[in-house]
């Protein structure tokens, strides 16, 4: 890749607008994130199994429907998609205080919810991830993925802390409300951006979903650097929905911190991760892609070894120590993601665009629907240290196995 100054990408036509639309949402996210695992601990008084299995539903439908929705997200318009999962979303979040002041919330119904949330949020972040390639061309998509990433760190460093507070001063299920609002507010702002969309409803060809599905699993899985990629991040799904399913509650009941302070733990985390975002075109084009996310893959560990090792209740140093681990796995983050996400979308013909990114996600995500569970049963089995530390073994794995394969040499110019 040239070493010529990248176009600001606010400056494009459509892209402002649907950053802010990104941004506002993943706001409302994280206080929904924080305020539904609070709820499930504090209000239902489960237990970090039941804390894992509520995230796992979230994530199931990416495994059970993932690659069909993909394969069908690439003959569809993909802003239309976005309005209405958006819509849909803020309905869905909209009914749980309902349920909740009515005395009908439990952890089933709160579990088929969140299900139906997932199949909403699996439609738009295939629409989503496939709508940046067509308000922004090839050689903007690592800075038009930083910017994404800036605003999502943004709203990473406040939303936690105000969810902790909302959660505090409400209750864990009217925080969600905020949520619900940021989906009504992102679907309005989408709705008014003007893009032209190719649209392949007239395909001489006849849906064949086998055949579609199979091309992106083929383009996935045989190129020689995605292939790997994927491989390594499945891996990292499946050892970080352990982390973040046990951090919780090891937080919460095992370091005795509230709702506030886990939040201000978690906005560490968003804090450094714009900080990462700022420096991630920077460092993707002076170290490559694969360079870039391997070094970031390499500072995860060591951030959750951190945490591991923070101090046990009532001193005055958990929480600083909290902070920290998170901050460092913030950085990480948000130097990481843009370097990833500007890639795939590069080396990704625009009709793979959809199969490609729910191919990705959908085993991605069923790695979460494994080791959320998972992890929420080795805490309550063998405690939660032990369990944070056989995940952060896992990371240094995948981080072992990503640097010594082709992944390395991936860089921002390759355009297949």
């Amino acid at each position: 890749m040239n070493g010529s100054k990248p176009r600001d990408v606010f400056r494009l036509p459509g892209f402002l607008a649907f950053w802010t639309a990104e941004t506002v949402s993943e706001f409302g996210s994280y206080v929904t994130t924080l305020a539904l695992q609070v709820l499930v601990v504090l209000t239902l008084h489960g237990s970090a199994t039941q804390v894992g299995l509520l995230n796992a539903s979230r994530w199931l439908p990416y495994l059970v429907l993932g690659l069909i929705l993909g394969a069908l997200v690439d003959r569809w318009r993909r802003k239309p998609i976005l309005v209405a999962t958006d819509l849909g979303r803020a309905l869905l979040l909209g009914v749980i205080p309902g349920l909740w002041l009515l005395g009908w919330l439990s952890l089933p119904i709160l579990m088929v919810f969140v299900a139906l949330f997932g199949v909403l949020t699996l439609l738009n972040d295939a629409a989503s991830q496939s709508f940046v390639p067509r308000l922004v061309s090839a050689p903007d998509l690592l800075a038009a993925n930083a910017r994404l990433d800036q605003g999502a760190a943004t709203a990473q460093t406040s939303g936690p802390v105000v969810a902790g507070a909302l959660v505090t001063a409400l209750g864990a299920p009217l925080a969600v409300l905020v949520d619900a609002a940021s989906y009504l507010i992102s679907a309005l702002v989408v709705w008014r951006i003007p893009v032209e969309e190719p649209v392949r409803a007239k395909s001489p060809v006849p849906l064949n979903l086998r055949r579609e599905i199979g091309e992106g699993l083929a383009y996935v899985y045989r190129h020689p650097r995605l292939a790997p990629f994927a491989w390594g991040t499945h891996g990292w799904f499946l050892f970080n929905s352990m982390l973040t399913t046990v951090f919780t509650p090891f937080v919460l009941l095992e370091l005795e911190l509230t709702a506030f302070q886990l939040g201000i733990a978690l906005a560490a985390a968003g804090g450094a991760g714009l900080l990462g975002s700022l420096a991630a075109a920077r460092i993707g084009r002076a170290w490559g892609a694969g360079g870039a996310v391997i070094a970031c893959r390499a500072l995860m560990p060591l951030a959750w070894a951190v945490i591991a090792l923070a101090p046990g209740a009532g001193s005055p140093w958990t929480l600083v120590a909290l902070a920290v681990g998170q901050g460092l796995y913030g950085l990480a983050m948000g130097a990481s993601n843009a370097n990833e996400m500007g890639y795939r979308q590069a080396v990704t013909p625009d009709a793979l665009q959809g199969r490609m990114n729910t191919t990705m996600r959908s085993l991605n995500r069923g790695m979460i629907v494994v080791g959320a569970p998972a992890g929420g049963w080795l805490a309550d089995t063998l405690g939660y240290r032990p369990t944070l530390w056989i995940a952060i073994a896992g990371f240094v794995a995948v981080m072992l196995f990503l640097a010594a394969s082709p992944f390395r040499h991936a860089r921002h110019g390759d355009t297949a």
